[in-house]
């Protein structure tokens, strides 16, 4: 099986439009394979060869580089000073000159060659192309459906090109079939040998915050803002918010009326996993006692050269400032930035010798003997 060159360069506009890749890339993998092919068929594997050809009219010109030497040993190779100086009039000894060929056809090894080259440049011009477009929405929320799952690794499809969602980006207790449609959050495009290993997620802090993106209009303009985000996937996350308006309430902003903006987040992740917004600020002791909503806190101590925090709750409260297995301090931990020490408050006893003036003596009671003879004593005395 020849190769048919003149059919070939009608190919490249198809093989363009049905790829989605610039012409001009085609053309230039499809010239690299006919070099291929005509160091097959006509000179060396180790030859310089450059091809050009003529979409148009289907021509195909080969230029072989060969080096200037004075004594020709290897004509696959070299070229000699007279014979140079026909084509270039001004080539010295150790320059390098291009051979002008003809090409006409290729035979079927050729062929082969040609087909297999074309193929895996183009599989990588395409990689490029799909690592190009990506690289430009990480960190954006875009649609994916899920194709395929394997094991804990959840496969989908992004349109051009497709992503994995790893165990630790998923959310926890979320289930995942082929064909359900989901956001996800653009994490990372990872160059792998298999091309471009697109890498997403719904288990960050970013989702998140893109969701709320989404809902909350007030966050383009600058007036509210998040400042930081804490989360567990799947159970709870813990959002921290402020105003740059005065008179305008951050939290309700971020909730929305009737809860129309933070259940709309909720539906998306998934109702199980709760929402809990608090007013971040500058004062630690302060966004500390903020974080650990819905707990009453009696008093905060910080020490700052070692970033923790000993927070004082009355004893009620201890359960509830800890949380379910520890998660309540514990994203408040991550929301803060300090590392949060719950205690009990401990009720004061004030005895009845701290109230008197004067300490009351204890009288101890005596023995039997030593009591009677006291009153004998006191008796004699009185009537004496």
């Amino acid at each position: 099986m020849d190769l048919d060159i003149k059919q070939l360069a009608g190919a490249v506009k198809a093989i363009a439009e049905e790829k989605n890749l610039p012409e001009n890339v085609v053309q230039e993998v499809v010239e690299q394979a006919l070099a291929a092919a005509y160091r097959r068929d006509y000179g060396d594997r180790e030859q310089e060869v450059r091809v050009t050809m003529n979409l148009n009219t289907g021509d195909v010109d080969a230029y072989v580089s060969k080096e200037v030497v004075e004594v020709v040993g290897d004509e696959a190779f070299e070229i000699s000073l007279g014979d140079a100086q026909v084509i270039q009039k001004n080539v010295k000894i150790g320059d390098l000159v291009e051979i002008h060929e003809k090409v006409e056809n290729f035979g079927r090894v050729a062929a082969q060659t040609a087909k297999q080259v074309i193929l895996q440049r183009l599989r990588e011009a395409e990689r490029e192309i799909v690592m190009a477009e990506y690289e430009d929405k990480i960190g954006t929320v875009i649609n994916a459906i899920v194709g395929r799952v394997e094991g804990r690794i959840v496969r989908v499809d992004l349109g051009k090109a497709q992503g994995i969602m790893p165990a630790s980006e998923q959310i926890q207790g979320e289930r995942y079939y082929p064909g359900q449609r989901l956001k996800v959050f653009l994490k990372d495009v990872e160059r792998g040998f298999r091309g471009p290993q697109l890498v997403v997620s719904r288990g960050n802090t970013q989702f998140v915050d893109w969701l709320f993106r989404a809902e909350v209009p007030e966050m383009e303009n600058g007036a509210v803002e998040i400042k930081q985000i804490s989360r567990e996937a799947g159970v709870r996350t813990k959002l921290a918010v402020t105003s740059t308006v005065p008179g305008v309430d951050p939290v309700g902003t971020f909730v929305g009326g009737h809860g129309t903006r933070v259940n709309a987040v909720m539906g998306e992740i998934g109702e199980q996993e709760k929402i809990d917004i608090v007013v971040w600020n500058e004062d630690p002791a302060t966004f500390i006692t903020n974080a650990l909503s819905p707990t009453k806190v009696s008093r905060v101590e910080i020490d700052k050269e070692n970033n923790k925090a000993k927070v004082i709750v009355p004893e009620d409260q201890l359960s509830i400032a800890i949380g379910k297995g520890g998660q309540n301090v514990r994203l408040a931990s991550k929301l803060t930035g300090f590392d949060i020490d719950i205690m009990a408050e401990q009720p004061q006893v004030v005895s009845e010798a701290v109230i008197e003036s004067k300490p009351v003596p204890v009288t101890k009671l005596k023995k039997k003997e030593v009591l009677e003879s006291s009153l004998l004593e006191a008796i004699e005395e009185h009537g004496e």
